[in-house]
C-alpha cells in the first residue's frame, strides 16, 4: 500500500515558504482592494495543489533562475522560492507588484533575497537585471500567453525550458504537431524555438475566480532553430501567410508574399514543397526551408 505523501516533504511546504490558501488569498485581495480584472486576465490560484503541481512538472534545479510572469498575490512564487537560486517576478499591475515582496517577507522571510520583482509589461520587455533566468514558470493570463511565451523566447536567450499553465485550448494549439486538427501559427513558431510537449490538464475550480474554460499545462525545452539561411522573421512572414487562409493551398496562399501564384509555386518546388498542400503539413523546417528559397531568389 503506497503511503499517502506527506506535505512536509514538499520543499514548497519546508519551515519560511508556507503557501497561501484560498481564505488568505481573499483576504489578501479584500485588504488591498483587488477584484481580479478581465482587462490583465487575473485568475488567481488558490489551491495549493496546483502550485506544487507546477513546480514538480517545470523539473527545476537549484540552480535555475525562474522568471515569473503575472505573479499576481504570489501563491506560485511561493511555491518556486525553495526550490531554485532566484525568481524574478514580472507583473504588470502596480498594486501587485507593490505588495509582492511583502507577502514573501511575510510567508518565506528566509527567502525574500531570492525575489526581484518589476513592475512591467512583459510584452515590452528587452532586458532583464542579473541573474539572467534559465527558467520560465507562469500562470499566464489567457488573452497573451501565446505572444508572452513567443516574446521572451525571442528575447531572452538564457530561457532553456518553459512551463506555463494557459488556456487548454491554447495549450492544445502550442504542443500540436503537424497534420493535426488545431496545428497553426502557434505550433510551428513555438517550435522554432523548443521541442513543445502537453504536461497536463487543470481543472477551473484552482482559480479565483474561475473561468468558463479549464486550463493545460505546457513544456517546452528550447533546442536550436533549424538550420537556414533565412532569418527568423522570415521564416516566421511564411507561417503567416501560410496560415492567412489555411484552406488555400500553399501555392495560393502564399501567392500574395511571393507575388504570384507562380512565383509561389516556383519556392515551393525548390524547397522540396508540394504546392498543393496546406500549410497544416509542413514542419518548422519545412516553412524554412521555403523562406530560404525565396532568399536565394532575391540573391
Amino acid at each position: 500500500m503506497t503511503e499517502p505523501e506527506d506535505p512536509a516533504d514538499d520543499p514548497a511546504e519546508r519551515p519560511g515558504a508556507a503557501l497561501l490558501g484560498p481564505a488568505e488569498i481573499r483576504t489578501l485581495a479584500a485588504r488591498l482592494g483587488i477584484r481580479p480584472t478581465k482587462q490583465w486576465g487575473q485568475n488567481f490560484v488558490i489551491d495549493k495543489g496546483t502550485v506544487r503541481r507546477i513546480v514538480r512538472t517545470a523539473d527545476l534545479t537549484p540552480d535555475d533562475v525562474v522568471l515569473e510572469v503575472g505573479p499576481g498575490l504570489g501563491s506560485l512564487t511561493l511555491a518556486l522560492l525553495p526550490q531554485v537560486a532566484h525568481v524574478t517576478a514580472v507583473e504588470i499591475d502596480p498594486v501587485l507588484a507593490d505588495e509582492l515582496p511583502r507577502t514573501v517577507a511575510d510567508h518565506a522571510p528566509d527567502l525574500a533575497d531570492r525575489l526581484t520583482v518589476l513592475h512591467a509589461d512583459a510584452l515590452r520587455i528587452t532586458d532583464l537585471p542579473d541573474p539572467r533566468p534559465t527558467a520560465l514558470v507562469a500562470n499566464l493570463p489567457y488573452n497573451v500567453a501565446v505572444p508572452v511565451v513567443l516574446h521572451l523566447l525571442a528575447t531572452v536567450p538564457t530561457l532553456q525550458k518553459v512551463l506555463v499553465m494557459v488556456q487548454l485550448e491554447v495549450a492544445e494549439r502550442l504542443a500540436a504537431g503537424p497534420g493535426g486538427r488545431v496545428y497553426g501559427v502557434p505550433s510551428v513558431k513555438a517550435a522554432w524555438y523548443a521541442d513543445v510537449t502537453s504536461a497536463g490538464r487543470i481543472g477551473r475550480h484552482v482559480f479565483w475566480p474561475a473561468p468558463n474554460v479549464d486550463s493545460g499545462l505546457v513544456r517546452m525545452v528550447r533546442h536550436e532553430p533549424p538550420a537556414s539561411a533565412a532569418t527568423r522573421q522570415e521564416v516566421f512572414a511564411v507561417v503567416d501567410a501560410a496560415f492567412a487562409q489555411r484552406r488555400k493551398t500553399l501555392r495560393a496562399a502564399l501567392s500574395g508574399w511571393a507575388g504570384s501564384g507562380v512565383a509561389a509555386e516556383e519556392l515551393l518546388r525548390a524547397a522540396g514543397v508540394d504546392p498543393q498542400a496546406r500549410g497544416e503539413v509542413l514542419t518548422v523546417g519545412d516553412f524554412a526551408r521555403i523562406a530560404e528559397a525565396a532568399r536565394t531568389r532575391a540573391g
